[in-house]
């Protein structure tokens, strides 16, 4: 399976819904990057990106997008191939 590398906030509702369908499909570990507790790494995450808001989701070396991304990759059947499962 693909690593799941999430920067997220402790408080954001969709960083949890994202959690919440990771794991649903198979996922055990997910590498947390809270942007919360560290600025810098909220800065990293926008070069990165171009965005500033989480969740921002990577799988692997591809950047799925936040939540909405997430759930839309679920619903056209990619999220488990890009997962490798």
């Amino acid at each position: 399976m693909n690593p799941v590398r999430m920067y997220t906030t402790q408080v954001c509702p969709y960083c949890i819904r994202a959690k919440q369908l990771l794991q649903a499909r198979g996922v055990a570990q997910i590498e947390e990057i809270r942007v919360d507790l560290d600025p810098a790494q909220r800065m990293q995450m926008m070069e990165i990106t171009g965005r500033r808001t989480v969740p921002q989701i990577f799988i692997g070396d591809t950047h799925v997008g936040g939540c909405d991304d997430l759930i839309a990759l679920d619903q056209r059947g990619g999220l488990q191939a890009l997962l490798g499962a």
